[in-house]
């Protein structure tokens, strides 16, 4: 029975495959050394012709020729992984970007609840565990989790669109600026990349940022979405679910040019100074575990430069119809700077180290790259055409 070539492609995700190594670093030269002996011994139907062996980089779902042979299956390995900076490559670092904000931001809603609180009304809640010791007293245990829905599905939106951006803005501002300027003028690169992601991402994040702080922070308010949204939309309209954009583009665009620029940096310098070995030549397992490393670090210098930001937006959200004179006026310059900043460290810290482990540990299940530790990667120029 013969297959045409067009069959046999595989309509199986790559990452589900290898040649001799998997993208996690395992080898897979013994499991196809035994599938070659197998299909030596296997007696074969008569009425099918015997093919040629497959090569060492062929992997199985069944023994037989390629396509269906006597009721067995094969299906050939794609020879390549997601290609960098295809569409596919961009799918995939925006999954991996839901994966990462969304469940991270979800795991600390406790946290976050008593931060905000402490934002709002420092004088009920005065420490991180006088804050925690009221809100189990007033609403147990499941009070801790109030408001993890548009907590969960915010930063999923958020975080699909600042890491799937980041990546398509970083190799555009690159192929901008040519090869030679990207490479001395790197950290520029990233600044602008992560800033112009994060702009698109907090559309995504502002209308369940203003339903989630209010149900946190006003008792009585709402239980969670499914009622919170539309006493919210009563109450203040469309309109006042993007009342808080431009102070969350204030804390979250000097947050994620923090936290891409000086991840990006810390990674390198780690590379570079603290591990003798070149960053192709680490397992997979200590490529994540520098993420992590580098991702906490960043996370620590995001929270200060955005603290001030996050005190406003949690005022505005809060309080209908006050302003950002409003805030200053009662919360003053050193409150707004300082008020909820050593939780918001240990949160964003963190948060941060998490995010970028997660994230990374997505695209190498994918067969990608970590982030990190080398300059963007700009377009080559074409043969023929000038720069």
């Amino acid at each position: 029975m013969a297959i045409s070539d067009n069959c046999r492609q595989s309509l199986i995700p790559s990452f589900l495959y290898s040649t001799n190594t998997s993208p996690f670093g395992f080898d897979t030269s013994s499991i196809n050394a035994n599938h070659r002996h197998h299909h030596h011994v296997l007696r074969r139907s008569p009425s099918v012709s015997p093919s040629p062996l497959p090569s060492p980089s062929t992997n199985y779902l069944g023994v037989g020729d390629a396509g269906i042979t006597s009721g067995r299956i094969l299906i050939p390995a794609p020879k390549e992984k997601i290609e960098m900076h295809s569409p596919a490559f961009y799918a995939a670092c925006t999954m991996g970007g839901i994966l990462s904000c969304g469940l991270t931001h979800t795991a600390v809603t406790p946290l976050d609840l008593v931060k905000c609180n402490m934002q709002i009304d420092p004088v009920k809640y005065k420490s991180i565990s006088f804050g925690f010791g009221i809100l189990l007293k007033e609403q147990g245990i499941k009070g801790l989790s109030k408001g993890w829905v548009p907590t969960l599905l915010g930063y999923s939106a958020q975080g699909a669109c600042k890491f799937g951006f980041y990546e398509f803005f970083k190799k555009y501002y690159s192929d901008l600026a040519g090869p030679e300027y990207a490479l001395k003028n790197k950290t520029l690169i990233f600044l602008a990349g992560s800033a112009s992601a994060e702009v698109i991402a907090d559309v995504a994040l502002c209308p369940m940022e203003a339903v989630k702080v209010r149900v946190q922070t006003q008792p009585g308010f709402a239980r969670g979405l499914s009622d919170g949204l539309p006493k919210f939309l009563k109450a203040d309209g469309f309109g006042g679910l993007f009342k808080g954009l431009v102070p969350l583009w204030g804390r979250q665009i000097p947050y994620t040019m923090m936290k891409f620029a000086s991840f990006e940096t810390i990674v390198e310098l780690l590379y570079r100074h603290a591990i003798p070995t070149p960053k192709d030549k680490c397992s997979k397992s200590l490529q994540l575990a520098v993420s992590f490393a580098g991702g906490y670090i960043a996370g620590v210098f995001c929270a200060v430069v955005s603290h001030p930001a996050d005190n406003l937006v949690s005022f505005l959200n809060n309080a209908r119809g006050a302003t950002v004179g409003d805030a200053v006026k009662k919360m003053g310059l050193l409150g707004l700077c300082t008020r909820g900043l050593p939780l918001r460290i240990v949160m964003i810290g963190t948060l941060t180290g998490a995010q970028w482990g997660i994230y990374d540990a997505f695209k190498v299940f994918v067969g990608l790259p970590t982030t990190g530790g080398g300059a963007p990667t700009p377009a080559p120029a074409k043969a023929g055409k000038s720069m």
